[in-house]
């Protein structure tokens, strides 16, 4: 992130902080993150109607609180639907001028006694007609009548006038292109998120870890070591939060000069569904670009993954996941016989960890890479989850195991691996990274450094055979005989030898001094006699 981008990110922190007042940091999260989605839909229309109308885009001098788009669809109204037309296949959606950022933040500068209801319906404008597929819901969690805001109409108005007002103001001064306000969205969630304490674990992945996922799934998936993959054509986050890791994983396709075709997400809580979808068009996506689906993944309510028939079965390139940890399920005895779980058998009812990962293997392609963020007990609790571990193992399906420093999760203090996954792997060994030792401390979190992500990504490209105290591949034998345990302490122990004492040796040492010492002694007591003073 840029300096311009985090510098965005921590005024609208400030903003946020500073007016949000006795309002929960999650409910004024929905509004704020709201109104920046408005202004990035608002400025990239504005932009793209210039360049439609070119010259007769409305040059206004005088009175510069008008609209310029409000007087063009005023004095064109016959030429309004052809327009609009034109807009939805350049940017792929429209506003009416009197719901754009600019009428709206005027509106809150003039504190407008209208605004509350031109916002609102702003947003149902923009759920229900913008965009081709219509993003239903997508302000659902906004409250424009919450008594949170105030008590009166009159009051909440006045309110949002407030916030609207100080959000222009804060913007005002930055560049605002897809990137930097991108970047700014997702700064903004991760300070809601270190706010919200363990709730934040529904929602958000550290950056740092997201890009550790990201740089292993995006590698070429048989010879990581030839480095990145030319396209992704389909990725999938089946409990994607607020999105970040999917855009994580684009974004290191982009940087690398690669390309995705579609990204797809699932997620069952509302409000992150929708800040999912918001985080999607904010970073420059299509509404063609992506796919997220709002329900439960454990049930597979997704009826684009629920084909019977495996010719049609939907497969992906990269999978990646950070899903609840240990989350309490009923596997019912339908669920057993359920194509994603019937070959390896249901997770227990305590923990549904393994019912995650079964859900997103399923759906691997044969040449794909699956990277998950688990608690350490997948790795060596028994009953029904040895039983999978060990199909799983013996089908040589794990890949490597990544152990991760603790206190790196909002949601969490206990330390968490990685588990990478693949279908036709080549290695019949399982590579061990013990990273947990590797990390800057920090008061609430640690963190990943630059060099702490860049050796974890590289040790899994390269795959060398041994480096002390941090990684190890282990052959299958090994690992049979621990009885498909998966414990990474086991395999690559970060403890410093003890040195091993010669108590012998100790002996004779100390029994040379002392005779040194009586010597030395003896020499120094005769010093004194012939000083004429009494030895010690």
């Amino acid at each position: 992130m840029t300096e311009q981008q985090q510098q965005l990110g921590k005024t609208l922190w400030g903003i946020a902080d500073k007016l949000r007042g006795a309002m929960n940091a999650d409910d004024f999260r929905d509004y704020m993150l709201s109104f920046l989605f408005l202004r990035y839909l608002s400025f990239n229309y504005e932009e793209a109607a210039k360049k439609e109308l070119g010259k007769d885009y409305p040059v206004l001098a005088k009175d510069e609180s008008q609209i310029p788009l409000s007087v063009w669809y005023t004095a064109n109204k016959s030429e309004v639907p052809e327009f609009e037309k034109q807009m939805r296949r350049k940017v792929h959606y429209v506003i009416k001028p009197e719901h754009l950022w600019s009428n709206i933040s005027e509106m809150a500068r003039k504190q407008d006694e209208g605004l509350l209801k031109t916002l609102d319906e702003g947003f149902r404008y923009i759920e229900n007609e913008s965009f081709e597929s219509a993003f239903q819901g997508l302000f659902s969690e906004i409250n424009l009548n919450s008594e949170k805001l105030g008590k009166t109409n009159t009051e909440r108005n006045k309110r949002l006038c407030t916030v609207i007002q100080k959000i222009a103001e804060g913007i005002a001064n930055f560049t605002t292109d897809t990137d930097t306000l991108g970047d700014a969205y997702e700064y903004l969630i991760g300070e809601f998120a270190a706010g919200s304490g363990k709730k934040a674990g529904e929602f958000y992945t550290p950056q740092q870890i997201s890009t550790v996922l990201s740089e292993i799934v995006t590698l070429d998936s048989q010879e990581p070591k030839t480095g990145k993959k030319g396209k992704l054509h389909k990725v999938l986050d089946f409990a994607c939060g607020s999105g970040s890791l999917l855009l994580n994983v684009r974004k290191r396709m982009k940087d690398s000069g690669g390309s995705i075709g579609k990204i797809y997400g699932q997620e069952k809580n509302i409000t992150t569904y929708n800040l999912a979808r918001m985080n999607m068009l904010l970073h420059g996506m299509k509404d063609g670009e992506f796919e997220i689906y709002h329900g439960d993944t454990l049930e597979n309510h997704w009826p684009l993954l629920n084909e019977m028939n495996p010719s049609k079965k939907m497969e992906f390139d990269a999978i990646v996941a950070n899903p609840p940890f240990s989350l309490r399920w009923e596997p019912t005895e339908a669920l057993g016989e359920d194509f994603r779980f019937k070959n390896y058998g249901l997770a227990p009812k305590s923990a549904a960890d393994f019912a995650f990962l079964l859900h997103g293997f399923h759906y691997l392609s044969k040449e794909g890479t699956m990277a998950i963020i688990l608690p350490h007990g997948v790795l060596f609790r028994g009953g029904a989850e040895e039983r999978i571990r060990t199909k799983l193992l013996k089908d040589n399906h794990i890949d490597t195991v990544i152990g991760l420093p603790y206190n790196m999760f909002y949601s969490t203090g206990i330390p968490v691996c990685i588990l990478i996954l693949k279908k036709c792997k080549k290695n019949d060994d399982v590579l061990f990274i013990n990273a947990s030792e590797h990390y800057k401390p920090g008061k609430k979190q640690n963190t990943l450094e630059e060099e702490h992500i860049q050796k974890i990504v590289e040790t899994y490209q390269f795959r060398p055979e041994h480096v002390d105290r941090y990684a190890r591949r282990v052959s299958m034998d090994e690992i049979e005989k621990n009885g498909y345990n998966l414990n990474i302490s086991r395999y690559v122990s970060t403890a410093v030898e003890e040195v091993q004492i010669d108590l012998k040796e100790v002996n004779k040492k100390l029994a040379s001094i002392n005779e040194s010492i009586k010597t030395n002694t003896d020499k120094h007591n005769e010093f004194l006699r012939e000083l004429g003073l009494d030895p010690i």
